[in-house]
């Protein structure tokens, strides 16, 4: 991606963001959810482990990049985001993360750190409502396939 692609990404970005954390607006828009994380990550050339945390409202209170790994993995350090979400006194969180790979299929280890993650989030009254992996014009969401449980 040139740099000009890359502004017009963070341009695009950035709309986004401020239009979901407008007054009101819930990011309860599976649309708009997923616009912004497919404009995040799906042209990183490394695993990137992206976490939107939410009020209880369920309106966007930030959307940041957590992790960065390499090209088939990022660590995930449920502490660090417990820590987070205690910071920023969020009630809800939506995970993401890419497959540089283009795959969006959840990998065996995607499935165990949502359940290590939920399971850390929950000692701290904070819902865990969907994973997504990011591929190459594809994303898998955990909630839509039944993998929250």
């Amino acid at each position: 991606m040139n740099q000009q692609e890359q502004a017009t990404v963070q341009a695009a970005i950035a709309i986004l963001d401020r239009h979901l954390k407008q007054p009101g607006v819930a990011a309860n828009s599976p649309k708009a959810i997923k616009q912004l994380l497919r404009l995040a990550l799906e042209t990183e050339e490394r695993e990137v482990f992206f976490v939107l945390f939410m009020d209880s409202q369920l309106r966007l209170l930030s959307a940041e990049p957590l992790f960065y790994g390499t090209i088939d993995q990022a660590p995930v350090f449920p502490r660090e985001v417990a820590r987070r979400a205690l910071m920023l006194n969020a009630a809800a969180l939506v995970i993401a993360h890419n497959h540089p790979s283009g795959n969006a299929t959840p990998s065996e280890a995607d499935k165990r750190i949502t359940k290590t993650l939920r399971a850390a989030l929950e000692l701290f009254d904070v819902r865990l409502l969907d994973h997504f992996v990011v591929g190459s014009g594809q994303m898998t969401s955990f909630a839509e396939a039944g993998l929250m449980n």
